[in-house]
């Protein structure tokens, strides 16, 4: 009789382990048919770029942060964009869609995102850019002034001549290295307990609680987007590049209008570093937010409106 019920354990824990199996290889095909649905991709000197695109008006490009893509590029679009603007959302280098160039730098994803808005018959942009997306923003902004109506960055990410001594993570390194390994992890753990990832992106029980439905929606749907893991390792790898000495960042040559957004209690990129691009960007805005944390929670319907004002006083009309 024990070893019948000790067989029939073996066999339920078998074809348990078989169920998530397929559940999970199911839900990763899903994942990849769905960023390659939802993407265009362009040749450029860098090798291929993907981007999505949508809304009507004025184009922004919108540029995602570590860990992310053209999928969060959309998800920053529809969280922080004004109706009344288009968005062209690409996926930096080494994520879903876009090589990971021989040149890897900030400077050369800037001059990628160039040659795709020429492919788009795109001539000037206004940028929004968020977290490690920043830095390839402000070369951007450097390298194409004629291109550049506008920049719009939120929780900046370090970048030289600053370095990232002063970031201090909610939770050890070794942990996001453990989670973003492989798909597998971050997958089970969506899984099981979605809501034991917020820490990870700073979404402290605090904020959380401060969080409006719709705000509640973007953090579920930013955590899912790191998913899949594996179309993101060489992005990730990369982020390295916006510290490389080598690709230091003059500040006050940039001549375009700038907003800087930033909360004081972001634990995942330091409030330091918007602080020092507001004293070397002559005439930039700040709102600079008490309590928010990385993503800016509570505070949604602020930024949108703040981000609103900003372009409207700021870029011109597409002429027809």
């Amino acid at each position: 009789m024990k070893r019948r019920s000790l067989w029939l354990v073996l066999l339920g824990g078998a074809l348990g382990a078989v169920w998530v199996g397929l559940a999970w290889q199911r839900d990763m095909r899903a994942s990849h048919d769905l960023l390659a649905a939802r993407a265009d991709v362009v040749e450029t000197a860098y090798g291929p770029l993907a981007f999505a695109s949508g809304g009507a008006g004025m184009p922004v490009l919108t540029i995602h942060g570590a860990g992310g893509g053209h999928d969060q590029g959309r998800l920053l679009a529809e969280a922080f964009l004004p109706d009344g603007f288009g968005w062209i959302a690409p996926s930096r280098f080494g994520y879903p869609g876009s090589a990971l160039s021989e040149d890897p730098s900030t400077a050369a994803q800037a001059d990628a995102f160039a040659e795709m808005l020429d492919a788009s018959g795109i001539e000037r942009v206004a940028l929004v850019a968020m977290s490690g997306g920043v830095p390839p923003a402000l070369q951007f902004a450097l390298r194409h002034p004629d291109r550049t109506q506008a920049l719009i960055l939120l929780s900046l990410a370090p970048f030289a001549p600053l370095t990232a001594e002063e970031q201090e993570l909610p939770v050890p390194l070794w942990l996001y290295d453990a989670l973003f390994a492989t798909d597998f992890p971050l997958w089970a753990l969506l899984r099981v307990a979605p809501r034991a990832l917020d820490q990870m992106f700073d979404a402290r029980p605090e904020l959380v609680a401060q969080m409006s439905t719709q705000e509640a929606i973007f953090l579920d749907a930013m955590i899912a987007a790191f998913l899949p893991v594996t179309l993101r390792r060489a992005g990730l790898a990369n982020e390295g590049a916006a510290i490389d000495p080598a690709a230091a960042i003059e500040l006050a040559a940039i001549g375009v209008p700038v907003l800087l957004v930033h909360a004081r209690d972001d634990r995942l990129t330091p409030f330091s570093t918007a602080t020092f691009a507001a004293r070397q960007i002559a005439g930039a805005e700040t709102l600079f937010l008490d309590s928010g944390g990385h993503l800016l929670l509570g505070h949604h319907d602020a930024v949108r409106l703040r981000i609103h004002e900003f372009l409207v006083a700021n870029v011109l009309p597409v002429a027809e």
